[in-house]
């Protein structure tokens, strides 16, 4: 028998579906924000409720943003030569962080993956291909596991026939890591040793 209040049971539960967060650290939060006053529980609400609802893809290129196009596509410094493709915009943020890449981005929401029920019709991969006119070079910057070759190759196979350089990040990144967990210098230095598919 839980003694825990139910409306407490139920921010423990909701805190414990985000990713990386288990049962005890779900605990953790919840009681963390009990001990804050009300004000800070408000703010926190706020702020979440406002991210839900003014937050969207951008038309482009599917970052994130709240004005369409984002501020990537929308700056004329840009290389637009070049497309970035990466699996998320979380991905687009580490990449800005090393002050390497200039050109544009196209964020496919995933990676191809049979056994989770992703197939190419389910990447945004139709949408990078329309865009393609005037491009002279598509970076792949996709998570070097299985699912993100397989989907480099994938890509390769439909772009290279049609005169486009295709490279993707330099080996150096673990393989089956997570480009959340590789560092700014890392992730810059393979941004710039970069080979061709």
């Amino acid at each position: 028998m839980n003694s825990l209040p139910p409306a407490l049971q139920e921010l423990i539960a909701a805190f414990a579906k985000l990713p990386g967060v288990g049962k005890k650290t779900a605990t953790r939060l919840a009681f963390h924000l009990l001990s804050q006053g009300r004000q800070e529980g408000l703010e926190l609400s706020k702020a979440i409720l406002r991210v839900k609802e003014e937050i969207r893809f951008c038309s482009i290129c599917f970052n994130f943003t709240e004005i369409d196009p984002c501020p990537i596509c929308r700056d004329p410094g840009r290389n637009d030569k070049q497309i970035c493709v990466v699996e998320d915009p979380q991905t687009i943020l580490m990449l800005e962080k090393t002050n390497e890449y200039r050109g544009r981005y196209h964020v496919l929401g995933g990676v191809i993956s049979p056994l989770d029920g992703v197939g190419p019709e389910q990447l945004r991969i139709k949408e990078l291909l329309r865009r393609l006119g005037g491009v002279e070079e598509i970076i792949i910057a996709l998570t070097p596991s299985t699912e993100g070759e397989a989907t480099s190759i994938y890509l390769a196979k439909l772009i290279k026939p049609q005169g486009i350089r295709i490279s993707r990040l330099a080996r150096g990144i673990p393989l089956g890591s997570s480009l959340e967990f590789v560092d700014e210098l890392t992730l810059g230095k393979a941004l710039q040793a970069r080979d061709e598919l």
